[in-house]
């Protein structure tokens, strides 16, 4: 058992820390302030070929594998930039995975290059408002007209919709009442996000202003048929593909975040003098950070064996679940402590730790809640009844 970093492994946590750098926290809470999709840090990255990290080499990508992805994403998150930086290049990394697996040459050489050289940016069309996370009763319905499938539904909570091209949507083929099975039925695309036929309307929200959060409103939206990923009605199993990879780099997000507000908490304790001496002397001061230090190399070890995992091929559901619940949870803690060791100060947004203290309710949040990821690990792994 070897728990260190391969050279290569370094190399790039080394390298994404170096573009990273010239956005600092001043950038970030220019963005959290005034809005607006980060698109130098973006270019950033596409221009050194990082969004493309675990695409195919044939198409443009380095072919690496996701606990590759989840090291950069780390990093990426760790910088400062938090959720508002690793969410600005999320989607890249996992979300067109069912193409890489699912799709035709053709598809693959269609849509990989122009998201890999970040010609294109691309948005997750699934949750929607009257379904939530019970994705197999989704209503959006798309009828096949000969060469062309015409879609009409609802969308919500679809991040960079204000931006994308591209929509990788999910949508019924198959009315629920004639389908066998409620998995059966649902069908994958990979399309133009046509705003003459979606309407986009941006959730203003608590934190990571810098990338929109969205409902879509979906009126006769026309799909060629090209565009579908793999069979019709097996859409679900498609994304089953993306899902565990997606958990992961979350952990790994949230852990950066962490690592970020710690960095913060920890230097101000050191500087801020209170009663004639360093705050960061008292243990009622760091104890907690060293907990939360504590906290945060543990979710690194779980982010990193789930990553691995899934790199074998070997079933990762609930680890890739554990992982995201806990780091989600360290990070969250990290940031929380971050805000109390700052004081009234913590309250300030001069010293971004108010910031980070907003980003971490989301990887608490999505994609998927604390309390399925439990019952998941309850009925798969301990082997307890179904509860809902």
């Amino acid at each position: 058992m070897d728990f260190a970093l391969t050279e290569e492994q370094d190399a790039i946590r080394r390298a994404v820390q170096d573009i990273a750098a010239d956005f600092d926290d001043d950038y970030w809470a220019r963005k959290d302030h005034e809005g607006g999709f980060p698109d130098e840090f973006y270019g950033a990255m596409a221009g050194a070929g990082w969004l493309g990290i675990a695409m195919p080499t044939e198409y443009g990508g380095a072919g690496l594998g996701i606990l590759e992805a989840a090291l950069m994403m780390e990093a990426v998150s760790a910088s400062g930039a938090g959720l508002s930086g690793a969410s600005a290049i999320h989607m890249n990394v996992f979300g067109l995975h069912p193409v890489v697996v699912h799709g035709t040459d053709a598809q693959r050489a269609r849509w990989l290059p122009p998201i890999i050289n970040g010609e294109q940016k691309a948005c997750f069309g699934v949750t929607e408002p009257n379904t939530g996370l019970n994705t197999l009763k989704l209503r959006t319905l798309a009828v096949r007209h000969g060469d062309r499938y015409v879609v009409h539904g609802q969308k919500i909570w679809i991040s960079t919709a204000q931006v994308a091209s591209k929509i990788l949507l999910l949508a019924r083929t198959t009315p629920l009442d004639q389908v066998t099975e409620p998995s059966h039925g649902l069908s994958l695309f990979y399309t133009d996000l046509d705003r003459t036929r979606i309407s986009v309307r941006e959730i203003e929200k608590l934190g990571r202003k810098a990338v929109d959060s969205n409902e879509l409103f979906i009126d006769g939206l026309e799909v060629p048929v090209e565009d579908r990923i793999g069979e019709e009605g097996k859409g679900f199993s498609y994304i089953l593909h993306g899902l565990n990879p997606e958990r992961v780099l979350l952990a790994a997000e949230a852990t950066g975040l962490g690592r970020a507000a710690l960095r913060r908490a920890s230097g101000y304790a050191a500087e801020r003098v209170v009663f004639d001496r360093p705050i960061g002397q008292n243990q009622g001061i760091q104890h907690p950070l060293a907990e939360r230090w504590v906290e945060l190399e543990a979710s690194e070890l779980l982010y990193r064996r789930a990553a691995w995992l899934y790199d074998q091929g070997l079933p990762c559901g609930a680890e890739a679940n554990a992982a995201k619940f806990f780091c989600a949870e360290a990070g969250f803690r990290a940031c929380e402590t971050a805000v109390l060791t700052h004081g009234g100060m913590g309250y300030a947004k001069e010293y971004h730790v108010e910031r980070y203290f907003r980003e971490s309710m989301l990887p608490r949040i999505a994609p998927v809640s604390i309390q399925l990821i439990l019952s998941y690990i309850a009925e798969r792994v301990l082997g307890l009844p179904k509860s809902y």
